[in-house]
């Protein structure tokens, strides 16, 4: 696999992780210090799913970096239809710098990888149906942001065990956050991404009962019960996720204060109630800000390992 990719947390290692929040903070707070790391440059964005935070916040991310970002809709591309994913990436690996992309299959996003392995053009995962990592930045980025450190925190996450639990399960393990998970059977996040977390010095409880989830944790942290390309099994899964709704109730069964986190987009009144996400405990505005910081500080990291890998 590329070494310069980037398709979960854990392809980063723990220092290279800390420098990546580090550096996103730092310079969401003083933007003079931004270097120029993409001048020249050029960063591809392929989107197979629409989208409004990552396609903005990569785009922005690269221009303020100095370089000229191009996205493309999935239909302009034909993953599989009018070119395989691994030729694409060779052909983009030709102009750009970095090659990101938002999917249905990660099994794309492993073979564009491996495509262009021997020229270290970083491929970035802005989504697949098993990953989210540079939500997962964002998310530890806003986190540590309120709490300063996030070694010893503890986050419920209330829902679909997803592809933004898994990111998020595991790059809560990596910096030394607590995860309890609170889904309904059947929509439990997958056994092997809970082990791959232990497995990196994790702690991940389970609790289906999301009122004793939520006890005593510092964020709560929810998403859709529905995500897209899941539309015909909306009507079970609202039945299903009734129960995991995060309203006033459920927040006051915390105990305490504390944040509530949303990836976004939301649905009031579902998922969440509107008195929550708009609510004074609410950081999802702060969060969805912070996948640009996130990204940007990420493309330097994976910029400067290609070009000290040669």
């Amino acid at each position: 696999m590329n070494p310069a990719s980037f398709l979960d947390v854990d392809d980063l290692d723990h220092a290279a992780l800390e420098r990546v929040l580090d550096r996103a903070i730092a310079w969401k707070a003083d933007p003079s210090g931004v270097q120029p790391a993409l001048s020249g440059r050029a960063g591809a964005a392929l989107f197979e799913k629409p989208s409004t935070r990552t396609r903005v916040s990569f785009e922005t991310a690269v221009a303020t970096l100095g370089g000229h970002p191009v996205s493309l809709r999935g239909d302009e591309v034909g993953f599989g239809t009018r070119e395989t994913p691994a030729d694409i990436a060779r052909t983009l690996a030709g102009y750009c710098a970095v090659i990101a992309a938002r999917v249905f299959d990660h099994a794309v996003l492993d073979e564009m990888a491996a495509a262009v392995e021997e020229r270290r053009v970083p491929v970035v995962n802005l989504l697949s149906d098993a990953t989210h990592p540079c939500q997962a930045l964002a998310d530890l980025m806003t986190m540590k942001e309120h709490w300063g450190s996030l070694e010893g925190r503890r986050v419920a996450y209330v829902g679909d065990g997803n592809n933004v639990a898994a990111s998020l399960t595991v790059g809560a393990a990596m910096t030394g956050i607590e995860v309890v998970l609170s889904s309904p059977s059947g929509y439990e996040l997958d056994d092997h991404v809970i082990a791959r977390a232990r497995n990196l010095g994790g702690i991940v409880d389970q609790e289906q009962d999301p009122h004793e989830a939520v006890r005593g944790v510092d964020a709560v942290y929810t998403d859709v019960w529905t995500s897209m390309g899941q539309e015909e099994e909306s009507a079970a899964r609202r039945a299903a996720f009734g129960a995991y709704q995060v309203d006033d109730q459920l927040m006051d069964a915390v105990g305490g204060k504390s944040l509530f986190l949303h990836c976004l987009p939301a649905h009031r009144g579902e998922e969440v109630t509107a008195s929550v996400l708009d609510g004074p405990q609410s950081v999802v505005w702060q969060q969805a800000e912070n996948r640009m910081h996130a990204a940007r500080s990420l493309l330097v990291e994976l910029v400067t390992a290609q070009q000290e890998g040669g």
